[in-house]
């Protein structure tokens, strides 16, 4: 009877060693070298309970006693391998997650260098220049050259406006003496004759008879020209083609306004 509950008592515990092999063939497959320690302390922890089988079945009742104390350090060295196995495996589960993280990371950098723009080759960069080039001209060109003639064109009329475009004009005072033939000659009639005389940009001023010698006076005119418009000289030979009245004109005073 005692043999019998021997052997209850050793079965009854018997799934702490299978759950312990069976961990431990798990943990293998998924590559821990760090389980040979492990793995030895099994196999021991089972040929210790084969050996307490065969002791408690040649002992009689007095191997039951000794049984149960085997027993009891089997369960004991079971109990802190399962601990030990579900801490290395809890350690081996933290490490797999972890690795998982880097090799998205890695996944996600490469990801991101994909996305960049690619150094090209050589020959790739020889074709894109020779595309670059065209040797039987394009559209672009035509389009640039009438570009720049359009451009040309507006600077030139540009130019041309900004050159005619009125500035300061430029006038002259200039005080004229008009002498006549002689004493006789009437000098009222020659300012009349002499004022008679319109040119464009021509403006006549005041004037004054000016004693010369023996009775004979002369006509001092003023008048304003614009330079541009009115030459002195042609003004002069104007007055002088009134030869009824007019002897010479003389240029008493020419100032710039």
């Amino acid at each position: 009877m005692a043999l019998e509950l021997a052997h209850e008592t050793i079965w009854f515990d018997k799934w702490r060693a299978d759950d312990a092999e069976r961990q431990f063939y798990e943990n293998k497959a998924m590559g821990g070298s760090s389980l040979g320690s492990l793995a030895s302390q099994i196999a021991k922890a089972r040929q210790e309970i084969k050996n307490s089988l065969v002791s408690g079945g040649r002992g009689g009742g007095g191997g039951c006693g000794g049984g149960g104390v085997v027993n009891a350090d089997v369960l004991n060295r079971i109990t802190k391998l399962e601990d030990q196995n579900a801490t290395l495996f809890k350690t081996v589960s933290s490490l797999t997650k972890q690795l998982e993280e880097v090799t998205k990371r890695l996944k996600n950098l490469e990801c991101k260098d994909q996305t960049t723009v690619p150094s090209q080759t050589p020959e790739k960069e020889d074709e894109d220049e020779d595309e670059d080039i065209d040797l039987f001209g394009s559209d672009d060109d035509e389009e640039d050259e009438q570009a720049a003639r359009v451009r040309e064109e507006r600077l030139k009329a540009y130019a041309e406006k900004k050159a005619k475009k009125p500035g300061p004009i430029a006038k002259s005072s200039v005080l004229l003496d008009c002498k006549p033939w002689d004493d006789e000659t009437d000098m009222a009639e020659m300012e009349v004759e002499v004022r008679k005389i319109a040119m464009d940009g021509l403006v006549w001023g005041a004037a004054k008879l000016v004693p010369l010698a023996f009775g004979i006076k002369k006509l001092s005119i003023l008048c304003t020209v614009e330079d541009e418009k009115v030459s002195i000289d042609d003004l002069a030979e104007r007055i002088q083609e009134i030869e009824d009245y007019v002897q010479s004109v003389d240029i008493a005073a020419f100032n710039k306004i």
